[in-house]
């Protein structure tokens, strides 16, 4: 089954839009990367969902992924608690749900 990331962010006041855009822009052509969604979860708090072939995909990405994130960290509160600017996880699927 494909694996997935999770990454909770929250927005610098006045940012929101640059940070959508830096999205928009972001390289996509990482090997194993099927598709990815961003989504706005409240009130300047984002989270980044990333679909990929195999868990080892999304293992050997993480380099390209920290790229990504370094163009972001500008626009980025510390979300508290020990977690900095992001709060990731990952994991393989294990359920698949269809309509």
């Amino acid at each position: 089954m494909s694996a997935f990331n999770v990454v909770r962010f929250r927005v610098k006041p006045g940012q929101e839009q640059k940070f959508i855009d830096l999205h928009r822009s972001a390289a996509r052509d990482i090997q194993g990367f099927l598709r990815g969604s961003l989504i706005k979860t409240g009130d300047r708090t984002f989270c980044m969902i990333g679909e990929w072939i195999s868990m080892q995909d999304l293992v050997n990405a993480r380099p390209a992924m920290i790229k990504v994130l370094d163009t972001l960290r500008e626009s980025l509160e510390d979300l508290g608690g020990g977690l900095g600017v992001t709060d990731p996880v990952s994991g393989e699927s294990v359920v698949d749900l269809k309509p």
